[in-house]
C-alpha cells in the first residue's frame, strides 16, 4: 500500500459506517469509548479521516475528531486506525490536521483523554490533572459507562 494513495479529508455522510465499525473494534478492546452511530452522524462535521484511494475504490483506514469545548479549548476525541496502517504515521499525521484545524479556529489550547498517553507526549502533549479540565467537559462524561471510574489520562497542548 503506497503512502501517495493515503489523504486525510474531512468526514462525510459516506463514511459513518467505516467509522463507526473502526472506532467500535478499538472499543471493543478497552482502547477507546464506544461512539453510537446516532452520535457520529449528530457530530459528523468534527471528523477527519485517512482515506485510501484505489482502483476498487476508497476505504476509510483512520479517523480522528476534533470537539470544540469553549472559546479557547478543544477535545481531540475517537484516534483509530487500521491495524495494517500501524507504525506508519497516520495517527500522528491526523491528530495534527486536528490540531491545525483548532489553530485555523482561533483555539488556544487542545486536551485529550486517553488510554495512551506516551503516543500523545511523542507529539507535544502534556499530562494534567482532569481536575483542572473544566466542568463543561464532565457533562460529556456523565453518558460514559466508565463513570465516574475514568482509567484514562488527560493530557493538554498549548497552541500559542
Amino acid at each position: 500500500m503506497s503512502d501517495d494513495t493515503m489523504n486525510i479529508r474531512k468526514a462525510i455522510i459516506h463514511d459513518v459506517h467505516s467509522i463507526h465499525r473502526l472506532l467500535n473494534d478499538y472499543a471493543a478492546k478497552d482502547l477507546l469509548l464506544p461512539r453510537s452511530l446516532s452520535e457520529l452522524y449528530d457530530h459528523l462535521r468534527d471528523y477527519f479521516v485517512l482515506e485510501h484511494s484505489t482502483a476498487f475504490g476508497n476505504e476509510v483506514k483512520g479517523v480522528c475528531a476534533l470537539g470544540i469545548c469553549w472559546e479557547d479549548l478543544a477535545e481531540i476525541r475517537s484516534l483509530a486506525v487500521s491495524k495494517d496502517r500501524h507504525g506508519k504515521g497516520d495517527g500522528s499525521r491526523l491528530v495534527e490536521t486536528c490540531l491545525n484545524e483548532a489553530k485555523t479556529l482561533g483555539l488556544k489550547r487542545v486536551f485529550v483523554l486517553t488510554y495512551v498517553p506516551y503516543f500523545f507526549k511523542k507529539i507535544g502533549f502534556n499530562e494534567v490533572a482532569k481536575s483542572d479540565l473544566p466542568h463543561k467537559i464532565w457533562s460529556d462524561c456523565l453518558k460514559c459507562p466508565k463513570f465516574p471510574n475514568c482509567d484514562e489520562t488527560a493530557l493538554m497542548i498549548d497552541l500559542n
